[in-house]
């Protein structure tokens, strides 16, 4: 099977339409409350990374849902007056992510160029992903 449209071109693409922050530009916002950095890794790489300090974590096989107010899915972080900054584990998947939400209305919306990896070469603040309820432990009686 010969793929018509390949993840290069959708790439290609996907930067041509959207803005794009480097590492250090992205962090110089970091403490900005009009602007919310939104993780889109699995919750797998968040667990062996690490969490950027402030990010919010939004799946990416999720976002779609989260970001539509009609969606049964909707999380009210996505209805804020803010600027949002998305990145991933290498700025893959924040590129198409970016680009997708910003089509479905979402502005103004931005990604890392070189994700995660990038913000923390770059001296950002990590930290252990914290433990969800379904992570935790049952406490012992």
């Amino acid at each position: 099977m010969a793929i018509k449209h390949g993840y290069k071109a959708m790439l290609a693409e996907a930067e041509s339409r959207i803005r794009a922050y480097s590492a250090e530009e992205a962090l110089a916002r970091l403490n900005d409350p009009n602007v919310q950095f939104v993780d889109i890794r699995d919750v797998r790489e968040l667990e062996r990374e690490g969490v950027l300090t402030g990010a919010f974590h939004a799946p990416r096989g999720m976002l779609e849902f989260w970001v539509d107010p009609e969606s049964p899915y909707h999380k009210t972080v996505f209805a804020q007056p803010k600027e949002y900054i998305f990145f991933c584990a290498a700025g893959w998947r924040s590129a198409l992510a970016t680009d997708t939400v910003q089509r479905m209305g979402l502005e103004p919306v931005a990604h890392v160029n070189g994700g995660f990896a990038a913000l923390k070469a770059a001296g950002a603040p990590v930290a252990a992903k914290p433990e969800s309820r379904s992570d935790a432990k049952p406490k012992s009686v």
